[in-house]
């Protein structure tokens, strides 16, 4: 129920500007419990680009080590919400060690995507119809990409989850409006109607979409898309998900709620580890 707690305050939260990685560190606003949590991971935890310090001591004399601000600002973001420094801390080593784990190869399909297909970073949500906090995740990523054109695209991956009774339904309708390039109005008809689903909602919501609910009943009635369905769960599972959603930039899972702040942060990691060709800026001030 905690984690539940924080997945839903830190969605509920108002979206702030883009952060600058190189704007001074003011973690003031925090309270004292957040800060003291934050304290502690920042003295634990090692410079995120490689120097012999801690990441506290990084960020106070190497602002040229934009990795390890952007690490501090998402440890702030997190702490926020009342992470202790042992849950920070797991989650900062995840997200480093994702950076040099092999990327996932994931099964992306162009007609499940929104974006432009040259952007240089896309997101792969797995998601689940009937998962609320894919309900509450799907507007962030949305405007996440819609703000940053020609930045990021998103693609989505159905991973329908046993305790959902229409998950499976709900997948198979929206592989069947991909199909009539209709994905999208339908996916988020889907998400938006999730507390209600069932079998005829759906029916309904294809017709309202231009589609034939009828035919999608018939489809589904002969199992149509159940195989497909169990390729993309299959997917996750080899990708190593632990649950929906699941993120992932560029093939790289990100150990965290993909909140708009954290979202710009891994977005910035992205692009230099790309533009460095896989390592950090190196800060001459070092």
């Amino acid at each position: 129920m905690r984690l539940l707690a924080l997945l839903l305050l830190a969605l509920a939260a108002p979206v702030r500007g883009e952060p600058a990685a190189s704007a001074p560190l003011d973690f003031s606003t925090l309270s004292e419990p957040a800060q003291r949590e934050l304290a502690q991971v920042l003295g634990d935890e090692y410079c995120g680009c490689g120097a012999p310090h801690t990441l506290a001591a990084c960020v106070q004399s190497h602002p040229g080590c934009l990795h390890s601000r952007r690490l501090a600002r998402l440890a702030a973001s997190f702490a926020a919400l009342g992470a202790s420094a042992s849950e920070l801390g797991v989650m900062l080593a995840h997200y480093n060690l994702s950076f040099r784990e092999a990327r996932a190869k994931l099964p992306i399909d162009e007609r499940m995507c929104v974006g432009e297909a040259k952007a240089p970073v896309t997101l792969a949500e797995f998601a689940d119809f009937e998962c609320p906090i894919c309900g509450k995740t799907r507007p962030v990523l949305e405007a996440f990409v819609r703000e940053r054109p020609g930045k990021v695209r998103l693609c989505y991956l159905p991973f329908p989850l046993p305790q959902h009774p229409n998950a499976i339904p709900a997948g198979q309708a929206a592989l069947f409006a991909r199909d009539q390039r209709k994905f999208w109005p339908v996916h988020d008809a889907l998400f938006e109607n999730q507390t209600r689903l069932s079998p005829e909602v759906i029916r309904e919501l294809l017709d309202k979409a231009g589609l034939s609910g009828a035919a999608w009943a018939k489809a589904a009635g002969k199992g149509a898309y159940t195989e497909e369905l169990e390729r993309f769960r299959q997917a996750g599972v080899e990708a190593k998900i632990q649950g929906t959603p699941t993120v992932f930039i560029n093939g790289r899972m990100l150990a965290f709620l993909p909140t708009a702040e954290a979202l710009q942060l891994a977005l910035e990691d992205e692009l230099e580890w790309q533009a460095h060709r896989g390592t950090w800026t190196a800060d001459a001030s070092r």
